[in-house]
């Protein structure tokens, strides 16, 4: 069984610690987990590990962030990877800061690199972990807010959050979404 599991950011270090960039910092927990490293490959940062019999492909794009379908396409197609064992983890407005979400498909909602996935693979029934960065912003400062970075605060929950997102990962490898959904997203509903 393999699986690729896909964090969405913008590459370059002006943006490393920015919110938008949150699916690179989960898939870099990911990796260290694992006890992997990336190396640069084709349209994206590449990691490959196993656990416990599964293949993973971990997968950072390096276009950015409006143009993720190009990596997550060429990757499914290079290592032969079903859709349905695809998750692709970024940043989300709409929910609060460090809020988890685990969804088995939908709309990429204001996301521009969720909706050149969906664009690019001509469907929007894969999965997705979708990461609450809230949206403290006046109107009109969406993108100052995605790109800025954290505030000591918003650090402090991430780094309670980042270890939760890595077994939920890890969960969606072993029992599939929706059973993961089942155990994860009832319990961060719970703490809100």
């Amino acid at each position: 069984m393999k699986y690729l599991i896909a964090g969405l950011g913008n590459p370059g270090s002006e943006y490393a610690n920015t919110r938008h960039n949150i699916g690179f910092v989960t898939l870099d927990a990911l990796a260290r987990d694992l006890k992997t490293e990336f190396g640069i490959g084709r349209h994206a940062y590449v990691a490959k590990a196993r656990l416990k019999g599964r293949q993973l492909v971990l997968l950072k794009p390096t276009s950015y962030m409006n143009l993720s379908g190009k990596a997550v396409k060429y990757w499914l197609d290079k290592e032969n990877i079903p859709v349905e064992n695809l998750l692709v983890v970024y940043d989300d407005i709409d929910l609060d800061t460090g809020v988890l979400r685990l969804r088995a498909k939908g709309s990429g909602g204001t996301h521009n690199g969720m909706n050149h996935i969906i664009e690019t693979l001509g469907r929007n029934d894969f999965a997705r972990l979708r990461i609450g960065i809230g949206k403290d912003f006046a109107k009109g400062f969406q993108v100052d807010y995605v790109l800025g970075q954290w505030t000591k605060r918003e650090e402090e929950i991430m780094l309670e959050k980042i270890p939760v997102a890595v077994e939920m990962i890890k969960s969606f490898i072993f029992l599939g979404v929706q059973r993961t959904m089942n155990l994860f997203n009832t319990k961060e509903n719970s703490k809100q």
